[in-house]
């Protein structure tokens, strides 16, 4: 860059000495070279200057992306909690959503709840009615409803309690669906439901064998409105 303004610069000089005869004339002319000669070596700076900045920017990107690095994995230790019990549970009114919350709590176990890709209707729930959703896949044992958000990764987990309401004496077919993506392996399974006043029957027993691993324990019907101590004592009693 120096080289090409140097010989302009000496260009322009030559030419404001040779137009201007009077003394006057040659200082205006020598004026008019240093500005020039100032403007050259602004411009040279400035170049300079946008060079060194490209030069140092990717040093910036690589500190950008080392702190980007960082902070991912600060938030990946922060989502792994160390548990080694979860709670995974679908709820069709709430009730079993409320009993598998106060399980987590008194376990201090993670909690995941199953939403259904097609939410149930009060309607879809009808029990009366032998054309309603529910009662049409209760009479089906093929049906395999589709989960909206199955993003529950079980790796680390040693204890899993699977809850869900008890829908003509079985587990809804969604909660098979959800046995059937999972692996159970070398983990405690321990089924729990809430209903209206029928047992868990043989739905845990069911659900086992659609899994087809882990260690699954008898579990139990559980009251919505169960006291601290009874839950305790349940909870002891599957250990």
């Amino acid at each position: 860059m120096k080289k090409i303004f140097l010989p302009i610069l000496a260009a322009v000089c030559m030419i404001g000495l040779t137009a201007c005869g009077n003394t006057d004339s040659a200082d205006n002319s020598a004026a008019s070279a240093s500005a020039v000669k100032g403007a050259a070596e602004q411009s040279v700076q400035a170049e300079e200057s946008a060079e060194n900045t490209e030069k140092e920017q990717p040093a910036d990107d690589a500190a950008v992306t080392e702190k980007t690095e960082e902070q991912s994995a600060a938030d990946d230790a922060e989502t792994d909690t160390g548990n080694d019990t979860i709670v995974v549970y679908f709820s069709a009114t709430g009730t079993t959503k409320g009993v598998a919350e106060r399980i987590a709590s008194a376990e201090n176990a993670d909690i995941f709840e199953l939403i259904p890709a097609e939410p149930y209707t009060e309607a879809d729930l009808d029990w009366n009615d032998s054309n309603s959703r529910t009662t049409l896949e209760m009479n089906d044992p093929d049906v395999r409803p589709a989960i909206a958000n199955d993003t529950v990764d079980l790796e680390g987990y040693e204890t899993v309690y699977i809850g869900y309401p008890i829908w003509w004496g079985d587990a809804p077919r969604m909660m098979s669906t959800f046995v059937e993506a999972h692996d159970f392996d070398s983990k405690t399974v321990i089924p729990f439901c809430t209903s209206g006043g029928s047992g868990i029957g043989r739905s845990g027993k069911n659900l086992a064998s659609q899994a087809g691993s882990g260690n699954w324990l008898a579990g139990g019907r559980l009251d919505a409105n169960i006291s601290e101590l009874e839950l305790q004592d349940w909870i002891n009693g599957m250990k």
